[in-house]
């Protein structure tokens, strides 16, 4: 007869002792391997309708989430949600930005009119020609280009454009080119770059230089394409009347899911907004929040909702817990809510509180289908925000600040605190910087690949396997101490370097 060991706790005992526990309070217990890192499929899916191939989510904030940022995350298979702390012409701008690319490359042309003049444009670096259009703008005729060399070599710096400019028709590529095909095309015409063409209007410029840089990074696959063969992408709106007229926009330009952006979700002007937007828009999935209780969740369930985002409070630069006094253990958070929309069908986001890969594991093992993240991705390459250097730190950093943050509310943002009518602004976040992470196109594959492992020791070989597993009380888990904790980490060294990869 086999003996049965009682080695750990089920989820459903551990999380129901009254305790509100963060990712780094509990630890689960390894199980049985059974197949390679590389069989884990970590496929999943955003929302109801929405499907990724990875579960990576970028925050809608204005310091992470914008079209390069949200053009990065569907090349990896993950998908991003632009903020909306600028206009709707302006959102509904990054969304059409972020549908007209096929490669994400980091690029702003300059575009001029066939009558202008250069004034200091190629007095920069970061030009090396100007792109001559019909109205001087973008998504217009494109007539011609100046090469920085070319300029350099006239003696009369005067002469209008139109004089001076190549006309090249086969500098143009459809926008559906992917690098593949631009890379072909460069090498085959020994171009410095391309432009790329929508209907006979410009879209975007791609150089060579960039197409070296994103050929460095793990490949690409496929990449989050909808049915219309372009990329996916989100955006987020708030809950006031005039997120209808925002909404409307976005629709226009193409937007796959909507975010309904609350720091408290379960209020009725969520629920009035979601009842909207599906009666309104029914082809179009909306995901609620933030939630952190199976109430809330259960709430939003019944007013139609895609899609849940838990958190309250757990982000780094959140200070929500702290001035409220309201908010949920991000571990705790994801498997109550988890486990109620899980019997709905409805996928999870679990957002904010995650510092490394692990707490992505956690976050997935615990019920969520997607992780969503600030910090972890702002200061990359593909965020907002120019580097500065620090001389403290002794490095690059870029500028990260909760939407909650003074800074921030001035712009709009005050709306996702509920307010809006408020006479005094009581700030929920701060204001702060975070070191240079390079591109997203490295630090995702490799922070997957340490979840795969992760996955691999749990012996779960996806997200369903890992949801299964852990219902079944297959999976174990204990609360770490505060020395257990000391003890899992780097310690009992007078220094380190610690390179996740």
């Amino acid at each position: 007869m086999a003996t049965e060991f009682e080695d750990g706790f089920p989820a459903e005992k551990l999380f129901n002792q009254g305790y509100s526990y963060t990712y780094d309070d509990v630890i689960f217990l390894p199980h049985y391997i059974d197949f390679p890192t590389d069989a884990v499929n970590l496929s999943t899916k955003l929302s109801r309708n929405v499907p990724l191939s990875i579960p990576w989510v970028s925050s809608p904030m204005d310091t992470v989430t914008e079209s390069y940022m949200a053009s990065a995350m569907a090349a990896l298979g993950g998908i991003g949600i632009v903020h909306s702390n600028v206009t709707p012409s302006e959102q509904a701008d990054m969304i059409r930005s972020v549908k007209s690319r096929r490669v994400p490359i980091l690029s702003s042309p300059v575009f001029k009119a066939p009558d202008s003049r250069i004034a200091d444009e190629f007095d920069s670096h970061d030009v090396p020609f100007v792109l001559v259009t019909q109205s001087g703008t973008q998504k217009t005729k494109l007539l011609g280009y100046v090469a920085k060399s070319d300029w350099l070599g006239l003696k009369d710096k005067e002469i209008k454009l139109g004089e001076v400019m190549r006309t090249d028709a086969n500098v143009c590529v459809p926008w559906d080119y992917d690098l593949r095909q631009i890379d072909e095309k460069l090498k085959e015409e020994g171009r410095d770059f391309v432009v790329v063409e929508e209907g006979g209007k410009v879209v975007d410029a791609v150089t060579k230089e960039e197409v070296d840089r994103v050929k460095g990074y793990p490949k690409l696959g496929k990449g989050t394409v909808g049915s219309d063969g372009r990329w996916m992408v989100g955006a987020a709106i708030g809950t006031r009347e005039s997120d209808k007229e925002r909404l409307e926009q976005l629709v226009k330009a193409g937007v796959d899911v909507i975010v309904l952006d609350s720091s408290q979700g379960n209020s009725v002007y969520q629920v009035e907004m979601i009842k909207y937007v599906k009666q309104t828009y029914p082809e179009l999935d909306v995901i609620g929040g933030n939630v952190v209780t199976m109430s809330q969740a259960q709430n939003l369930i019944k007013a139609g909702v895609d899609g849940l985002r838990v958190g309250m409070g757990s982000g780094s630069i959140c200070t929500t817990q702290e001035v409220c006094a309201v908010g949920r253990g991000q571990a705790t958070a994801v498997y109550k809510v988890s486990s109620i929309a899980a019997q709905s069908g409805i996928p999870v986001i679990a957002d904010g509180g995650i510092s490394f890969s692990g707490h992505i594991v956690k976050a997935l093992v615990l019920g969520a289908s997607t992780v969503m993240m600030g910090s972890f991705l702002a200061g990359s390459t593909e965020a907002p925000g120019a580097y500065e250097y620090d001389e403290k730190k002794k490095c690059r950093v870029k500028k990260y600040r909760g939407m909650g943050s003074l800074e921030a509310m001035t712009k709009g943002s005050d709306q996702r605190y509920l307010g809006d009518t408020a006479k005094l602004k009581i700030a929920q976040g701060v204001v702060g910087a975070v070191a240079d992470k390079g591109s997203v196109l490295k630090l995702v594959p490799y922070t997957m690949q340490a979840v795969k492992q992760g996955f691999q020791d749990l012996g779960a070989s996806s997200l369903q396997s890992a949801h299964d597993l852990l219902r079944s009380k297959t999976l174990r888990l204990e609360v770490r101490t505060a020395a257990a904790q000391v003890e899992g980490g780097v310690h009992g060294l007078t220094s380190h370097e610690k390179k996740a990869f």
